[in-house]
């Protein structure tokens, strides 16, 4: 058995292989960039070595230093986990030519399965039903646009060395032919140093299944069944679950059957995923699933499987790279129950799902009860923080129940129960993805996520049911402080005098809140339904996995009526660019009082209603810090 294992990779993959070795009583050895010296991986490993900058290309993706960093710590074997060098045959030689062990499949394998259209030739001849296409070397503009329109459109051009979504390319009509082929291969010249192409026939109710494949050096193969991955998002996976939903068993063992035929054709070792694609138009049928390709490494997805089997794969990969063989025969496994995982990323759906980074001031994850148990991998922690330098996913949150519709509300329940800020996630998207009534049927496919579009984003009630929340947690200040809401001194007092934010009403509601999350404002009735807490920023409030913080609003940037507070607050910090008035003015609503520049933005303070500016001490060229008093506006008697 292995004795001391250097991980190449890092993040929650990394995390992962950690917590196996650690059980079996393996050492392990991190490597790390310049970003990631303080990280999760670093801190949880017995060792770890410094590879290198920040940038991948620089570190992670550097063979020769990971494997120095493997000699100088005595590490026996490297893993790659999934991503950088994982499917890279020939960092794989070099790893086995310095007389280490690699943990994965031997090289030949990579490389035969590493390039699309050889991997479908090779497919054909090993018995595996494979999407009608074309995978010739003639790669001239007239030859393909010749069997494009043999095949018939639509039609899926796809670079022969792509992944991860990037060169692929749907053409729906002859006339768009040559354009998107010249778009695709400049897209993979610039991804994977290779501009070949194959044509696929487009699949018009496309499901993405895969199956779970295992080999040893001993000549056994099993599979551990099926996964479903069709709900993506720009052909990258957002959720996936075991077993497939709509999978009678013949189509099962036909599928599983394939994808053990694919793997002994490449005399695989170790774990690997074979990848389908199913015309689901007309329900799961074996006749209608076609091979895709090959993933010759670990899978992000591999907890369901294990979930679902009760098989840690991790450990599986540390025993037959040993030389050991596969521990249970193909008749000693099967499925118990239904696992779902959404993968949790750092990224803003409301401004088209961009990266977010930072430090993560606020961060929680769901947290397995012996009531609702669940499995959360995850590479970061709070006050660790998002760089801009790696893949934005962060954690895997996934459920194991009996059944699919419960393992669907649980988890849905656990994506609403993330926190984060001031980083962004996907927690409320994933919330109400798996809430989708489409999703809770079964009603599958690659395309469900575009469909759905804006639906799956926070709307203008989400955003005031928020506020509402923060709104009840000011209002319960006032409380515990009778003075600040006091109903007969509030009267007493001029309007801008009273507390920021507040708002006399009629009998039907005592009053209600003016809240700001420092982009929009929202007058609001306090309603206790999230998560709050206070935080020096502001209250953080938290429901159905969004997160967000407001505080009571006083006039900033909008500049809109209200009858709430005439002191003019800088939003952020900034440098006073121009300033329209003096002391002593009469002003109107939405008049112009002076102007803020800030991260290269002008913003325009304007007079919340009509009144006089009674204070001013913002001058042109003067530089401000955020929620500095500008101005004041006191209103007209009226």
């Amino acid at each position: 058995m292995i004795a001391k294992l250097l991980i190449a990779n890092r993040g929650e993959i990394a995390c992962r292989i950690i917590r196996t070795a650690r059980a079996m009583g393996i050492a392990t050895v991190a490597v790390y960039s310049d970003a990631d010296a303080k990280a999760l991986h670093v801190r949880s490993a017995d060792e770890a070595v410094h590879i290198g900058p920040s940038p991948a290309a620089e570190s992670y993706l550097v063979g020769e230093k990971i494997i120095a960093a493997a000699k100088e710590t005595g590490a026996e074997a490297i893993h790659p986990g999934y991503g950088f060098l994982s499917e890279n045959a020939g960092f794989a030689q070099a790893v086995i030519d310095a007389g280490l062990i690699w943990v994965g499949p031997k090289p030949s394998s990579i490389e035969a399965m590493g390039l699309k259209d050889a991997a479908k030739k090779l497919m054909r001849e090993a018995g595996v039903p494979v999407t009608p296409g074309y995978e010739g070397e003639d790669q001239s503009v007239e030859r393909l646009k010749e069997e494009a329109d043999a095949i018939g459109y639509p039609v899926l051009i796809k670079a022969v060395a792509g992944g991860g979504g990037k060169g692929m390319r749907k053409v729906d009509a002859a006339a768009d032919f040559e354009a998107s082929l010249e778009s695709c291969r400049r897209e993979a010249k610039a991804s994977f140093s290779n501009d070949e192409v194959l044509l696929e026939k487009w699949i018009t109710s496309p499901r993405h299944i895969e199956v779970q494949v295992f080999g040893d050096a001993h000549g056994n193969v099993v599979h551990l069944f099926e996964r479903d991955c069709s709900l993506q998002r720009r052909h990258q996976k957002v959720i996936e679950e075991a077993p497939a939903p709509g999978m009678d068993e013949a189509t099962r063992e036909e599928i599983c059957a394939a994808a053990l035929r694919a793997a002994k054709a490449v005399d695989y070792e170790g774990a690997g995923t074979i990848e389908f694609i199913a015309d689901a138009s007309g329900g799961l049928r074996a006749d209608r699933i076609f091979f895709m390709e090959m993933n010759t490494r670990l899978q992000v997805e591999h907890p369901v499987t294990e979930e679902i089997t009760g098989v840690d794969l991790v450990e599986w990969q540390l025993r037959v790279a040993s030389g050991e063989p596969i521990p249970l025969k193909q008749e000693a496994l099967s499925i118990n129950g239904w696992a779902i995982e959404a993968r949790l990323y750092a990224e803003d759906p409301a401004k088209g799902f961009l990266p977010s980074t930072g430090p993560l001031e606020q961060f929680h994850l769901p947290r397995s009860t012996p009531r609702s148990p669940n499995r959360v991998d995850t590479g970061v922690e709070k006050d660790g923080e998002i760089t801009p330098f790696y893949d934005p996913m962060i954690a895997k949150i996934i459920v194991h129940r009996t059944d699919r519709s419960t393992a669907l509300q649980e988890l849905a329940s656990d994506c609403a129960r993330v926190i984060s800020w001031p980083v962004k996630t996907n927690a409320a998207f994933l919330h109400r993805l798996l809430s989708d009534p489409d999703v809770r049927s079964g009603q599958l496919d690659t395309g469900l996520i575009a469909e759905k579009g804006d639906g799956l984003l926070a709307s203008e009630d989400d955003s005031r049911e928020l506020a509402a929340n923060a709104a009840y947690f000011e209002f319960m200040r006032g409380k515990r402080d009778p003075q600040l809401y006091d109903e007969e001194a509030l009267a007493r007092l001029p309007i801008w005098q009273q507390p920021s934010g507040l708002r006399l009403n009629s009998s039907k509601r005592p009053f209600s809140l003016v809240m700001t999350d420092g982009s929009d404002r929202y007058d609001v009735e306090p309603d206790e339904t999230g998560w709050t807490e206070e935080i020096p920023q502001g209250i953080l409030v938290r429901l159905k996995g969004e997160t967000r913080v407001f505080k009571p609003y006083r006039y900033d940037a909008g500049g809109a009526a209200s009858a709430a507070d005439g002191a003019i607050l800088a939003p952020m910090p900034g440098k006073v660019i121009a300033v329209d008035v003096a002391e002593g003015d009469a002003v109107t609503a939405g008049q112009r009082l002076m102007v803020l520049e800030a991260m290269k933005m002008e913003h325009a303070l304007t007079a919340p209603f009509d009144g006089t500016v009674t204070e001013l001490s913002a001058a042109t060229g003067g530089q401000v810090q955020v929620e500095a008093v500008l101005a004041i506006v006191e209103p007209d008697e009226e």
